[in-house]
């Protein structure tokens, strides 16, 4: 792989010697109400130079740790379909080099590509989701491949119980219906997170770790396409990631960043800060 021209801040390392790949899904052709998560990864990538490599929450730096930024992808935008299977085949192709795929969307569909990846590499995958929305229609107006379905698709991949859904806040009832059958589903904020990692990490179950940034308090992060009142501070997402980090995490994402909805720059510089303690976390 080549590097990327322009890397996140801190992460441009060799391919050969990193552990984690980044890697950007620039798509939001499923979104529902406001598009331009496309651009998110991007937006990231180019303001994280407003950071330090640094994380004074961790006691932990950037450059001490071997990340490798290998960019964006070039997806199809008339296909999701398409889109997902280039996705599916970054993420193989980094799993098949034993190095852990990092995917920055894109809408909360990209995920799914990365999830059939991952979960072909580990049949006992566990998903941990932190969301406002549950994303468990069978359909959105007829399209079974829409952000507002992925936890559905992901959910034909590994089977009841193994998808565990955190600050979940809004859906249909069919969803909510659906999630007390299949899903282990915590409403409104990370209650239970940390009984859930440790038991996952006593067992060294793989675990993929999909943050949607909306699950967050529109009142601070305005800039994603479907915000939704209430939500969780930063603090609080910042530490259930690190309770997360206990486990054997395999694989991660953040998405639905649309950078152009805060003009203040305020929501992108967020995400930012989420990508770096999320790569300081997980890094083994």
């Amino acid at each position: 792989m080549n590097r990327n021209i322009e890397t996140f801040i801190g992460c441009d390392g060799d391919y050969d010697y990193a552990q984690i790949v980044l890697f950007g899904a620039p798509f939001d052709s499923t979104t529902s109400f406001r598009p331009g998560a496309r651009f998110g990864s991007s937006a990231i990538r180019h303001e994280s130079f407003g950071l330090e490599t640094y994380s004074p929450y961790q006691d932990k730096d950037l450059t001490d740790i071997k990340v490798f930024d290998c960019g964006d992808l070039e997806l199809c935008f008339g296909s999701a379909e398409a889109a997902l299977k280039d996705i599916g085949e970054k993420a193989g192709e980094i799993l098949f080099d034993g190095k852990t795929p990092f995917l920055i969307g894109g809408e909360h569909l990209v995920t799914l590509g990365a999830v059939r990846a991952v979960a072909e590499r580990y049949p006992n995958l566990h998903i941990i989701h932190f969301d406002a929305h549950a994303d468990l229609r069978d359909d959105y107006l007829g399209a079974q491949l829409s952000h507002a379905c992925v936890m559905r698709r992901c959910h034909e991949l590994t089977g009841d119980g193994r998808i565990h859904q955190f600050c979940i806040r809004s859906g249909d009832k069919a969803e909510f219906t659906f999630a007390k059958a299949h899903t282990d589903m915590h409403k409104f904020g990370f209650e239970g997170l940390k009984e859930l990692a440790e038991k996952l990490a006593e067992e060294h179950t793989p675990v993929y770790l999909t943050v949607d940034l909306d699950c967050l308090d529109p009142a601070l992060f305005c800039g994603t396409g479907t915000p939704e009142a209430g939500g969780v501070s930063f603090t609080e997402l910042l530490n259930a990631i690190l309770t997360v980090s206990k486990t054997n995490i395999v694989g991660a994402d953040v998405n639905e960043l649309a950078p152009m909805l805060d003009a203040s720059g305020a929501s992108t510089a967020a995400a930012c800060k989420i990508v770096r303690e999320m790569l300081l976390a997980i890094y083994k």
